[in-house]
Order: C-alpha cells, then structure tokens, then sequence
C-alpha cells in the first residue's frame, strides 16, 4: 500500500529522534468502525507493529482512546508494553486526572438512558467518567432527534460535551488527548511525537503537537494535522514503514 511521499519523508525524519513516542487512537484508525462497539479490534498487523516499535530503544508507544481504560485493554489486547490511556486522555493507569462529579454522572445516565429507550438503534454507553449516546444504528429521525433531546437536557449540567461520529458524549471531568500525549511525552522525555486519529476528538491532540512532530489524520473532514491519510489500512502500512525506518536507525 502506498503512502503519501510527504508522510514517508515526515515518518522517515521522525524515526531519526533520539527519543520516539507514537501513539494512536484506537476506534476508526487502528480499529476499523464496526456497528456494535463491543466487536471492535486492531488490525492484527498494525497491533503487531505497534508492539514491535515498542520494543525498539529509546521507542514509546501508546493507544490514547475515548473508551474507558479496562475496556481499550481488553478490546485491543495490547500487552503492558503499550500505554494506554482512555476515557478521550483522562484516565491513566495510576487513575483519572481529575476528580469525577459521581452524582452528576449518575444523573446524566439517568436522563440519556429515558431519552434512548424511546428511539430504537440508539445506545447509551456508561463509562467510569462519562456516558456517551450512541446514534450509529438508529434510523436518521430517531438519530436526529435523540441527539437534540440530549443537547437540550445538556444545558442543566455542568459537563463536558464531545462529538464525535454518530456519538455525543458527556464527561463530568476534563478530557483532553493533547494534554495526555503532553503527559506521555515528558514522562518519555521524548524528542518527536507521531500521533494518528481519525474523529474530532483528535483534534485536542494535533493541536498539541510541535515542531517535529507527526500528526496523520484517518479519512475525510477538516483536520489541524499536517498529512493525511484515507483507512486504518493506510494507518498499518504508516506503523510498519515506521518500523523499519526506526530498526535501521
């Protein structure tokens, strides 16, 4: 599979750092879109060379995901080598990065829970720090309409809205994958950043990234990254050139 010529040059550069951080979303980029959230998994040869590149010396790795940490763990099946940090970048292995409103959340669950049970194919999906509603499955009316019922009960709670793709989620914390892959890069004291995503989320993480760094956007729409490419496929073919460009370094 071919990759654009100015990724391969900006991948080939980024492979030089004496210190590598590369880390990924998970749904949509290395995980292609699935209906039913809970049959997601990575492309077997782009979790192969993530793995891999983690091995490498002075290389980090790290799936940045908007699922809740137990959950990404358990549906990418990474092994410890690979970080992994859910919940859209606030929750990490030593816990949230932020106090969680317990009774807020219960009652956003409550009311996002009354609004799906009225419009078939919508889901609602209970993390540790959010819930996020779900319209992929739902015909475009009910979809329409769920969405609108959530936006407006969402003007009485003090909770952070993200949209993604057929998704509207609600976290009672802040959630920000730029400031975990500023986490990750001063814990790794690294000197580049490669960081690929598909949904508006990820946005929060390109515009954190700095000179050096490799931003790679999955398919269509506006996007602050610098290159771009079409399908996780594309996102394999990145991970693997990345690996043999860092293993002859």
């Amino acid at each position: 599979m071919s990759l654009p010529a100015e990724l391969t040059e900006a991948l080939t550069a980024a492979a030089r750092a004496d210190r590598l951080l590369i880390t990924s979303d998970f749904d949509g980029t290395l995980a292609p879109i699935v209906n039913n959230p809970a049959d997601a998994r990575p492309l077997r040869d782009g979790a192969e060379a993530l793995v891999a590149l983690a091995q490498c010396p002075h290389t980090w790795t790290a799936l940045i995901s908007g699922r809740a940490l137990e959950v990404l763990r358990e549906l990418s099946g990474m092994p410890a080598a690979v970080h992994m940090v859910g919940s859209h970048g606030a929750e990490f292995d030593s816990g949230f990065s932020h106090p969680i409103d317990r009774d807020l959340l219960a009652r956003i669950a409550a009311e996002l829970t009354s609004i799906a049970a009225t419009r078939p194919g919508v889901a609602v999906e209970l993390k540790p720090a959010s819930v996020a509603l779900h319209v992929r499955n739902a015909e475009p009316a009910d979809a329409e309409a769920a969405s609108a019922q959530a936006l407006e009960a969402a003007q009485n709670w003090d909770a952070q809205l993200t949209k993604g793709k057929a998704v509207l989620e609600f976290a009672v914390i802040t959630t920000d994958k730029g400031e975990a892959i500023d986490i990750l890069r001063d814990e790794q004291q690294a000197s580049a950043v490669v960081y690929f995503g598909d949904d508006v989320t990820d946005e929060k993480a390109f515009r954190r990234l700095r000179d050096g760094d490799v931003g790679v956007k999955v398919g269509p729409g506006d996007t602050l990254a610098g290159y771009r490419v079409h399908e996780p496929d594309d996102v394999v073919a990145a991970l693997k050139f990345l690996l043999a460009a860092r293993a002859a370094n």
